[in-house]
């Protein structure tokens, strides 16, 4: 499929759906779509370099190639891109089983998803003095990427599952340990924000019924952001964004607030919800930077972000419809990104649009 093809199919099937959106029903995703964002994903989950490691050394002996450091999540250029490009074909896989790009996702999960190369990512994580390895954003998705395993019905992937248990366990007390010390959250547009974080914790937390974990996001939900009101969202985006710090943290008291609750809350903390400029579509200049490709993911995680806040207001609450509308505004500026073109953007978009278009985040979103 030609990316003209590939993006003239996923703008009619936006267009098609968008009345679908405005009674907040589940997108459209069929298995074409499906194929293609699950062929970026494809291209890089082995595909060692390029490659940005974050990567602690406390003496020669901890040189190492990607590969030999990180051996299941070596792709897609740095770690917790491999993740969610690895959760991406565990999802999509899951919800198209007879779809022709299963064989290639399930060979690619079975080469890089082995019990020895899970130790090995489980031992890499424990060294002492990689405390905030991947802390919060790649810990998170692999969180996501546990949970999507531990609800699929499939004999591999209840081993893949028990075998990332010891790296899940590393994770979980990472992040226990942390976040009660936390005395401030992070609001930035990128990896540390702490309420994007927080949201697919809070999702993996309750699939696991988890309690210490959903009591601790309680607790960093009241501390942190209970209180908050007119959040300035006329200063965002920042140049680098791929996250909106307004609605992740919106999108994560949704999770943790009663409808009612959310509805008062979200009327101080963003009044001008619907008002004629609230909320324009962020601006991508160059795909090839791949910092400034970021600005794609921000349109496609406002999308999800915007889609969530509505599915967590009152059914009869009048600003759902602004937010769907935004939503869909925003999702279709966002997937002119998801092309193989750029490998700035491909090594990862494509988790994000999956994450969209599959709403994953919306309690009772489409499984199989």
């Amino acid at each position: 499929m030609t990316r003209a093809l590939s993006f003239a199919l996923l703008l009619g099937l936006l267009i098609n759906s968008s009345d679908t959106m405005a009674r907040s029903e589940p997108h459209h995703l069929d298995s074409a779509t499906a194929g293609h964002f699950a062929s970026l994903a494809l291209a890089c989950v082995d595909r060692e370099y390029p490659n940005q490691i974050r990567h602690v050394m406390t003496s020669d002996d901890d040189v190492g190639t990607p590969r030999q450091l990180t051996p299941s999540f070596y792709g897609c250029f740095d770690w917790h891109s491999a993740v969610h490009g690895h959760w991406l074909l565990v999802r999509l896989s899951r919800l198209f089983p007879e779809a022709d790009f299963v064989t290639a996702a399930l060979t690619k999960l079975g080469a890089n998803l082995t019990h020895s190369n899970l130790l090995a990512e489980a031992a890499y994580m424990s060294h002492p003095d990689r405390a905030g390895f991947q802390r919060p954003y790649g810990l998170a998705w692999l969180l996501q990427l546990v949970a999507e395993l531990d609800e699929w019905s499939n004999d591999q992937a209840a081993q893949w599952r028990e075998w990332l248990r010891p790296a899940e366990q590393i994770a979980v007390a990472r992040l226990h340990d942390w976040i009660p010390l936390l005395h401030y959250p992070i609001r930035d547009g990128e990896h540390s924000q702490t309420a994007f974080a927080f949201g697919l914790i809070h999702d993996y937390a309750r699939r696991m019924e988890d309690q210490q974990t959903l009591d601790m996001l309680a607790d960093a939900a009241e501390r942190f952001y209970r209180a908050d009101h007119d959040c300035p969202i006329g200063y965002e985006p920042s140049g680098h964004d791929f996250l909106s710090p307004c609605l992740a943290e919106a999108d994560f008291m949704r999770r943790v607030l009663s409808a009612d609750e959310f509805a008062a809350w979200l009327g101080e903390f963003l009044p001008r919800i619907g008002q004629d400029g609230w909320l324009p579509v962020a601006v991508v200049t160059d795909r090839e930077d791949g910092k400034l490709a970021h600005i794609d993911g921000l349109n496609l995680s406002r999308a999800w972000m915007l889609e969530g806040m509505a599915h967590g207001l009152p059914e009869a609450d009048g600003r759902r419809n602004a937010l769907l509308k935004s939503a869909a505004e925003h999702a279709q500026a966002g997937l002119e990104g998801v092309t193989d073109e750029f490998y700035a953007g491909s090594h990862w978009l494509a988790s994000f649009a999956t994450y969209l278009y599959s709403q994953r985040g919306i309690a009772g979103s489409p499984t199989p």
